[in-house]
């Protein structure tokens, strides 16, 4: 049983009472064990946190700018073995697991950048109306922050977390999923390799009372968390307990709204990749189709051949998509078949589970799904796209929108000037037009509605970790 715990600069076997334990989902077999962190450690951390941001925020931001660089050239060394841990621990494809490590190299050398920027201009000039005065405004960091992630994306959303909050001067306390916890001690190496100061980056693994013990913590200046609108209500309630700011990235139902002046076929391939990629374990997954009548019928018979036809299997062999990363969520998908059932839906294809021996479910497609069903309005979190017809834009628009989540959505017309008008209609933080759900570092990411607030990636990911400070000062 390996020391899991990296705080102050060290390597610590964990004092709590509970064990967690690692699977590979492909097999449904553990492979690692792990000793939880006790909440006295989270105390620990926060500490060590605190006592390092004095020096860590008055370092000059180009050298924080080196030790970002330095994270983003060390991950992209241990590429290999961060790939086959993908594979292992969360069960995506190699072709899935290449873009998780492509997008955490690509986030810390994007905020290294902004770093550099950050050295370049410590301060910006007001212009005042008044005479007699000056003011220029400063970007300090908020201090010390907690960071809670989830196991559909990690490294990924850590990365997304980390590389912005030690750009501004932050120092950081990150709590990984006790689903995923091994692949997010790789940035505790790092950071052993890179000689960063002891504090700036600690890591707390456990299950929720870790969690709970960070987000509820008086020692934090920031908490950013990403996962389920469950927890997310708790940790915004510790926030307002606090009076602290908080990012919150959570669920979605997003849509994919498709026109009849489309190519089907491509329409497929970009529709199969909003609900399967990762087995649509994905916040983004676009997992309500809205399909215009007129080719309703025939995209809907693509589809069902598509999704027929998609390899499910080990990631290790040639195949598109892997199994549920979890147990838990193999039951819950599970659960969803049996309510699809119940509710006497359409099932064109899959609706099955197949754990054998793995935690495997079949891609599954669902026709004319009405809006009072449950497979319409909740989060699934699997590959499971349910579809309505429409008839006009007005409709398409008023359909997408009635959700109570509101974090993406994708349009398919080959009217983009259409495609355009409908993108701003949609109460969404981000849409895509005529594209797979290409994510990019400078970007924002976040959503509307139950989906959170705040923003991700970007400036906006930087700016979430600064705290602005204006000088004014009189001449006379």
């Amino acid at each position: 049983m390996s020391a899991a715990q990296y705080i102050n600069g060290q390597w610590l076997t964990g004092e709590g009472a509970e064990q967690i334990t690692v699977y590979d989902p492909s097999l449904g077999q553990p492979f690692a064990e792990l000793k939880a962190a006790s909440v006295a450690q989270v105390d620990q951390a926060v500490a060590a946190a605190r006592h390092a941001l004095p020096a860590w925020r008055e370092i000059s931001a180009a050298r924080r700018a080196e030790y970002l660089r330095g994270f983003a050239e060390q991950i992209e060394l241990r590429r290999e073995a961060l790939i086959a841990l993908q594979m292992q621990n969360n069960g995506k494809p190699r072709h899935e697991a290449v873009v998780d490590i492509d997008d955490a190299v690509a986030t810390f050398t994007y905020y290294a950048a902004l770093a550099d920027g950050l050295a370049e201009q410590p301060s910006r000039e007001v212009a005042l109306a008044v005479p007699g005065f000056t003011a220029h405004t400063r970007l300090d960091p908020l201090g010390v922050v907690g960071l809670i992630v989830p196991w559909n994306f990690p490294l990924v959303t850590s990365a997304w977390k980390i590389a912005p909050a030690l750009a501004a001067g932050c120092t950081v306390v990150l709590k990984p999923s006790e689903v995923t916890p091994l692949i997010e001690q790789t940035y505790g190496q790092i950071a052993d390799t890179l000689g960063l100061p002891a504090g700036v980056l600690n890591i707390v693994c456990g299950k929720a009372e870790i969690g709970a013990a960070l987000s509820n913590h008086p020692g934090l200046d920031k908490l950013s968390f990403t996962g389920s609108n469950a927890v997310g209500s708790q940790v915004m309630r510790s926030a307002a307990a606090h009076c602290r700011p908080v990012t919150l990235e959570l669920g979605g139902k997003s849509a994919i709204l498709v026109f009849d002046d489309c190519d089907l076929d491509q329409a497929v391939e970009w529709i199969v990749a909003g609900i399967c990629w990762n087995a649509g374990q994905m916040c983004s997954a676009t997992s309500r189709l809205l399909v215009q009548d007129s080719i309703a019928d025939a995209l809907l018979q693509r589809l069902k051949i598509a999704f027929e036809t998609l390899r499910v299997g080990n990631p290790h062999d040639e195949v598109d998509m892997g199994p549920l990363t979890s147990q838990a969520q193999w039951s819950k998908v599970s659960e969803y078949f049996a309510i699809a059932q119940a509710e006497g839906l359409n099932c064109l294809a899959g609706g099955e589970a197949l754990r054998d021996p793995g935690w495997f479910v079949s891609p599954t497609l669902y026709a004319d799904v009405p809006p009072t069903s449950r497979l319409w309005s909740e989060e699934i979190f699997g590959p499971v796209l349910c579809s309505q017809r429409f008839s006009s834009e007005e409709q398409a628009l008023a359909l997408a929108n009635d959700s109570r989540f509101g974090l993406v959505a994708t349009v398919i017309s080959a009217d983009l000037e259409r495609a355009e008008t409908v993108a701003a209609a949609l109460d969404v933080g981000h849409v895509w037009i005529n594209s797979i759900q290409a994510v990019f570092v400078e970007t924002s990411w976040g959503g509307t509605k139950g989906s959170g607030s705040g923003r991700e990636l970007g400036p906006w990911g930087l700016s979430a970790y600064q705290s602005v400070k204006h000088v004014t000062r009189c001449l006379g």
